[in-house]
């Protein structure tokens, strides 16, 4: 996955909108104003962080080399995965979908419950 189809993966999720709070080399793309990753190019490889819930965070870690602790982020919920071919593009539409995922469950109950109305449970919460 490179940086144009992660991109566009992660502005595929419900209600997800594009943001630059870091400037307009670092993507933030956020759900009801909560940020569920962000994407940036580092040289000629994309990077992206991602929430994760911590137990799988460390095993994705074992299991992929190109995932490392989240830079700049808390590193015990987010892991950075470096966009460089290794780890197969389902596997990364996974993540994404987990990161989206566990925001959406920690959003006010009255948006949370708006988003499970609009789009269902099963498309909100694919982990």
């Amino acid at each position: 996955m490179d940086y144009s189809a992660a991109k566009a993966y992660l502005l595929s999720k419900p209600e997800a909108i594009e943001d630059y709070p870091f400037g307009v080399d670092v993507l933030v793309p956020k759900v009801k104003g909560k940020m569920f990753a962000t994407l940036s190019m580092n040289g000629d490889t994309a990077n992206m962080n991602l929430k994760c819930d911590p137990n799988q965070a460390f095993e994705l870690r074992d299991l992929f080399p190109a995932v490392i602790p989240g830079y700049h982020m808390n590193k015990k919920h987010w892991n950075s995965i470096i966009l460089d071919g290794s780890i197969p593009v389902g596997e990364i539409e996974r993540m994404i979908d987990h990161s989206y995922g566990l925001v959406v469950k920690k959003l006010r109950k009255i948006e949370r419950e708006a988003l499970e109305l609009s789009y269902g449970k099963d498309v909100l919460y694919r982990d």
